[in-house]
């Protein structure tokens, strides 16, 4: 009863938990060996998707979210899906997405809200019923002001920083008491090796890449996924010009289609990498 006191109170502090994928336990017992570790080395043998309960996706009624909501009920059985955005079913085709999934044979919830406001979010993840308790969560939300770093003021930055960056950690704050299978964030390969006039999105994104290092550090699920293009039209993607994909196509990055990328999406998901580039 005292040691649980004096942690309750700060006083002690649980010893650091480093979590390996098991993939990698070749690598963690070397680690292990050579005594690099504070605390303890552990573990952890990845499930793909929960099989039960429910999975939230941002950005959940159109764009990449949408897709990636269709994929996890019809590949991966997912039965309940908690889908947000900022206009909930008034957003354009979100009836009709939650009829598909529904017809899918999923359940489906459609809500309002914006993420980036934390308060908003704790009330909607507090709502989500016991008997379909949070498994999962999809980070697909995000928003593009494209510039030159000489034009980017503190409000254009804010602006993305709060849908992508601020987002997630509010997600991740709100849930990493919860018992969690999968927490992925859709990042961008912006954040890896730059993009031009993008310097906004690639400070929001290279927030998301650190987060999932850091939880991955906590024992906590995660995986950051820096996209390339994806040739599907409803994504950031579709706001480019053919000029813009052409110079893109030279770099070496050309558009993913729909199909790749789903299948990247599962690959990343069993890699046991905090941080993967499907490109």
């Amino acid at each position: 009863t005292v040691l649980v006191e004096l942690f309750e109170r700060g006083v002690l502090r649980p010893v650091p938990v480093t979590a390996w994928n098991v993939a990698r336990a070749p690598e963690a017992f070397r680690f292990l060996g050579q005594a690099k570790h504070i605390g303890k080395v552990v573990l952890r043998i990845p499930a793909l998707w929960p099989e039960s309960g429910t999975v939230l996706v941002t950005g959940g009624t159109g764009g990449l979210g949408a897709v990636v909501a269709r994929h996890l009920a019809a590949e991966h059985g997912v039965r309940d899906l908690l889908l947000l955005s900022r206009r909930g079913l008034e957003a354009p085709g979100a009836e009709e997405l939650r009829e598909e999934l529904t017809g899918l044979g999923a359940r489906v919830t459609v809500t309002a809200c914006d993420v980036s406001d934390r308060e908003a979010l704790a009330g909607v993840l507090d709502a989500i019923p016991a008997d379909t308790p949070l498994r999962g969560v999809v980070h697909a939300a995000g928003v593009l002001d494209d510039g030159l770093i000489a034009d980017l003021t503190s409000d254009r930055l804010g602006g993305v920083l709060a849908a992508k960056a601020e987002s997630a950690v509010h997600l991740h704050e709100l849930t990493r008491d919860r018992e969690l299978d999968a927490f992925v964030l859709f990042s961008s390969i912006a954040g890896i090796v730059g993009s031009l006039g993008q310097a906004a999105y690639a400070a929001g994104n290279s927030v998301l890449d650190a987060l999932a290092v850091s939880r991955r550090a906590q024992g906590l699920p995660a995986v950051s996924l820096a996209w390339g293009l994806w040739e599907h039209a409803e994504g950031m993607g579709g706001r480019l010009s053919d000029a813009d994909v052409a110079r893109l196509r030279r770099e070496g990055f050309p558009p993913l289609s729909t199909e790749d990328a789903l299948a990247l999406l599962d690959t990343a998901m069993r890699s046991g990498e905090a941080v993967a580039l499907p490109v």
